[in-house]
């Protein structure tokens, strides 16, 4: 193929080389398994550093989901259960998963069921921004739920702007739709 893309045919290497050569671009080779070889003069420099941008503007375009975890004993007050369910919700606003977990010490182990009721706690609290994604189950002297949001990061502003252009665009719709039936 030449520069352009036109496609050129069977043409010997040397031939090729010298095409590549008068136009200062570079011969490359395509799909070396095909029969012929494909080859392609491009300039390798320009379309190495395209492929580069293209891979970190899809790693700019991907999403990191992130575990945060949260610390909790059976025993908690109110007030500290309050701002521990505060970071929670932020977290969660904020596109993170997050592990609850309730730390048991000594005899506490033989009262699971104040961790159970706790995590359901939190979970009904959090059920606006928040969905269960593990069940509170018991992992050695620990009990652990994870929590996962409901909305992904983002997607809450994306909805709004998306819902505004819907609407912006339907009067002309309908307005098209009506002189076509006239």
């Amino acid at each position: 193929m030449d520069a352009d893309g036109t496609q050129v045919g069977i043409v010997p290497l040397a031939q090729a080389l010298r095409r590549a050569r008068e136009q200062d671009l570079d011969l490359v080779e395509v799909a070396p398994n095909a029969d012929p070889p494909v080859c392609r003069i491009l300039d390798w420099g320009k379309a190495k550093y395209e492929e580069e941008q293209k891979q970190k503007e899809a790693r700019k375009r991907q999403s990191q989901i992130s575990v945060k975890e949260i610390k909790m004993r059976p025993k908690i007050s109110d007030n500290d259960y309050g701002t521990k369910s505060g970071h929670v919700r932020r977290f969660l606003n904020d596109g993170a998963k997050v592990r609850a977990s309730i730390m048991f010490r000594g005899r506490e182990m033989t009262h699971t069921e104040l961790g159970l009721r706790l995590l359901d706690r939190l979970a009904e609290d959090m059920s606006d921004v928040a969905t269960v994604e593990a069940s509170p189950k018991v992992d050695g002297r620990n009990m652990v739920m994870v929590l996962a949001p409901t909305k992904p990061k983002g997607a809450k502003d994306a909805g709004k702007k998306h819902d505004q252009a819907s609407e912006s665009d339907a009067p002309p719709a309908e307005a098209e739709a009506d002189s076509a039936a006239t």
